[in-house]
């Protein structure tokens, strides 16, 4: 497990500090505030840490509030909404400096045998085969923003299928984006890290198919300013954040200044383990 693994392990262990109310710190990110898929995941972590291990999260729907301060703890609230006999749901509220800055609903079920189908598999390249972060980021971009991206990601093994949307400015393309994912390192068997893993990176490429459409670098080239508005995901499968996992990403609109991004996270072995829908404010600069 390499140091970057080891400190975002680190960021995930929130403090509890009363019952149903838990403490987060931040890590520095690429804009100046907090990255939304890291309030997400230790969202999740507190809404977690208060219902039974045996009820895997199923689902989450959170709302981004305000921009979050990097230099200011995080105080996450837990709302004990429902305890049924099968269904658990939370309700949490990150709270900064007096204020909401993140909302959260999150449902917990206990495992049940039911009906089963899901969608096919879309093809994808080898994960070994591409190039990691330090081999492509340099290639598209100047060396200190591709290095601060790859410190930004370094817990996590990232590879891009395709020219990512700062490697093309200027020339649109079909809005659909494939990256590989997995951390770099292994991981405990506990269920809850590996949904809150997954939470985290979940926020970093999104809303790059959005960009892609129109032929825009993004927030690594200055092209566009946006933030995540809201973010929804359901857990189908159990999966494994540190084993390759197939993020397959496409817009199917943008307007008013905001575009949508909607995505499906596969396992190497093709079974569907998540679905992702995220709205962002996507403008350009004038």
């Amino acid at each position: 497990m390499n140091q970057a693994l080891d400190a975002l392990l680190d960021l995930l262990d929130l403090e509890q500090i009363e019952e149903n109310i838990f403490r987060g710190v931040s890590r520095s990110a690429l804009v100046p505030r907090v990255f939304g898929g890291q309030v997400a995941a230790q969202a999740l972590v507190a809404a977690g840490r208060t219902v039974p291990g045996d009820r895997p999260a199923h689902s989450l729907h959170a709302y981004f509030l305000r921009a979050g301060d990097a230099g200011a703890p995080i105080v996450y609230t837990v709302d004990r909404i429902r305890d049924g006999r099968s269904f658990t749901t939370r309700r949490v509220v990150a709270v900064q400096h007096g204020q909401p800055i993140f909302h959260l609903s999150a449902s917990f079920q206990t495992y049940e045998e039911g009906l089963e189908h899901q969608a096919a598999m879309p093809d994808a390249p080898d994960p070994e085969t591409l190039p990691t972060a330090a081999e492509m980021l340099p290639r598209h971009l100047p060396e200190p923003v591709a290095q601060r991206l790859i410190e930004a990601r370094a817990a996590v093994d990232l590879r891009y299928a395709d020219v990512p949307p700062w490697g093309t400015v200027g020339q649109p393309r079909e809005p659909r984006s494939q990256v590989w994912f997995r951390t770099h390192g292994k991981l405990a068997d506990d269920s809850l890290l590996h949904v809150c893993l997954a939470t985290y990176v979940s926020d970093m490429t999104l809303l790059d198919s959005v960009l892609l459409a129109h032929g825009r670098g993004g927030w690594a080239v200055g092209d566009v300013v946006g933030a995540s508005l809201d973010h929804a995901m359901w857990f189908h499968r159990p999966f494994r954040a540190d084993e390759w996992l197939l993020y397959d990403q496409e817009s199917p609109s943008a307007s008013g200044g905001r575009g949508l991004g909607q995505a499906r996270i596969w396992t190497q072995d093709g079974r569907l383990a998540v679905t992702v829908i995220q709205e962002g404010v996507v403008r350009v600069p004038r």
